[in-house]
């Protein structure tokens, strides 16, 4: 059985309960509005589906529901925050926000966090930042490592995603949103609670060997993309986005899908790239239209019936969920409605 919320129900369902824990108002609707925007989207593991093990980690002491973030130092055009172990969201939002103050006079600005969270889907800060009227790139380390350096079994690299979003002019934005392994591991989680199993390339068992039931995705690990390349690339975006402003990686990256209690110290970062600091900004749109174009308009190999940009599904994907809801699986309901009762707030209906 699946149930349907309309969106503005499930941000209001969201934010009731990060306020029974101890959110402001502000933070509480700040978050929820992101979390549903994950649904939406069409990243069902990055949505309502996390908010039991926030709550989880919130109540447990995992993370602050009443965070102060601090400046620890700055440039004309960089910056990195101490986001004080709050939820990701609300540290990414306020990373987004000084970065696009600090393109508007220097072009360009990269804002790193520290002691931060997850954060949902890469996407939604760079969506941000493009609504603004800029480029916007994402990177962070992911929360919880499942795989191994290349040729190795130790779990010492996460799905370390990047996200870039490039605005067009008649055509939707053209928007990357990837893990640097085949498969973000949130979607092993959301096919375990509705009962699918993974594709053969997604994990491996230490010998090797395919793994598709995600009941048994501890006893192996996630394939990078590409090989060797996708290993270089999550290797490098950790130590970018973790070490370089003092965040966890390898061996410090706690299981945020095991541990509710320790400081996760996730590292991000954030760069807003202003569009009129190299071109008019209508030229560039136009260019990025006539790129559009050509793409979709390339001859197709046999079976192929169409070309897709980055982000055109989304485009998709956001307006039908906009009109008809979000879909929610019966066992997350179940869930939901438990939270519902233990806050002493509204249940979802």
């Amino acid at each position: 059985m699946t149930h349907i919320i309309p969106a503005p129900r499930l941000v209001q369902f969201v934010k009731s309960a990060f306020m029974a824990t101890g959110f402001t108002n502000e933070d509480a609707e700040i978050t929820a509005d992101l979390m549903t925007q994950a649904d939406i989207s069409g990243q069902d593991g990055h949505g309502i589906f996390r908010l039991p093990q926030y709550i989880k980690r919130l109540q447990e002491g995992g993370m602050n529901p009443k965070p102060v973030f601090k400046i620890i130092s700055h440039r004309t055009a960089t910056a990195l925050i101490d986001g004080d172990n709050g939820i990701g969201h609300l540290v990414m939002r306020h990373a987004a926000d000084i970065a696009i103050e600090k393109a508007r006079t220097s072009g360009v600005a990269w804002v790193g966090a520290r002691m931060s969270n997850h954060a949902g889907p890469a996407s939604l800060y760079t969506r941000y930042i493009l609504e603004k009227g800029m480029i916007g790139i994402y990177v962070a380390v992911g929360s919880a490592n499942h795989m191994p350096p290349w040729g190795g079994t130790d779990m010492l690299l996460s799905t370390n995603p990047i996200s870039v979003a490039i605005p067009s002019g008649i055509n939707p934005p053209i928007i990357l949103d990837m893990a640097t392994t085949v498969a973000a591991y949130g979607k092993v989680k959301t096919l375990l609670q509705s009962g699918g199993t993974m594709p053969e390339g997604w994990m491996i068992d230490k010998n090797g060997n395919p793994l598709t039931d995600p009941a048994k995705s501890k006893d192996g690990f996630l394939l990078p993309i590409g090989g060797p390349k996708g290993y270089g690339l999550a290797l490098i975006f950790g130590l970018l986005a973790g070490t370089l402003n003092g965040g966890a990686f390898g061996k410090d990256v706690i299981d945020f899908n095991a541990d509710n209690t320790t400081v996760a110290n996730t590292g991000q970062f954030i760069i807003a790239l202003d569009i009129e600091a190299f071109m008019d900004t209508e030229q560039f749109k136009s260019q990025i239209d006539k790129i559009w174009a050509e793409m979709k308009s390339s001859a197709k190999l046999p079976g192929v019936s169409e070309i897709r940009l980055p982000g055109e599904n989304l485009a998709k994907t956001i307006k039908d969920r906009a009109a008809s809801g979000i879909k929610i699986p019966e066992p997350l309901f179940a869930t939901l409605a438990q939270i519902a009762d233990e806050l002493s707030i509204e249940r979802l209906t």
